[in-house]
């Protein structure tokens, strides 16, 4: 799996041998280890300032994406976009859009009403 698609979908790449001699054996077998959903939760991963928030809450797919691809361009390049959406779609399909498109999901957080906010940074 490529560094990118690791970040995408929340993987740690494995070490490699180079790496592991200089970092020492357990330090090695430590990273190449992924995260349980406990440490995962326990960590929360920084959430990125938002350029743009699209409204998508209680909107079916593919509305949500169609509100992201009509409005990505109205942020500069680098910039982040959160999409509040609520339809399990959307969790799925946001970020193979962003793949697709070669942006960068950038990450999501619950939000606590219900959903998810999606942060998409764009490269394009």
């Amino acid at each position: 799996m490529t560094g990118r698609r690791a970040r995408l979908f929340g993987r740690n790449p494995a070490a490699s041998p180079s790496a592991a001699g200089q970092m020492g054996q357990q330090a090695a077998d430590a990273a190449a280890v992924p995260l349980t959903e406990a440490e995962r939760a326990a960590v929360p991963a920084p959430v990125p300032v938002a350029a743009l928030t699209i409204d998508a809450l209680g909107r079916k797919c593919p509305i949500p994406i169609i509100m992201l691809a009509e409005q990505i361009r109205d942020v500069p390049l680098g910039a982040v976009v959160a999409v509040l959406a609520d339809d399990p779609a959307a969790y799925t399909d946001i970020p193979s859009w962003c793949t697709m498109k070669a942006h960068e999901f950038a990450g999501h957080q619950e939000l606590p009403a219900g959903g998810w906010a999606l942060y998409i940074r764009r490269c394009l």
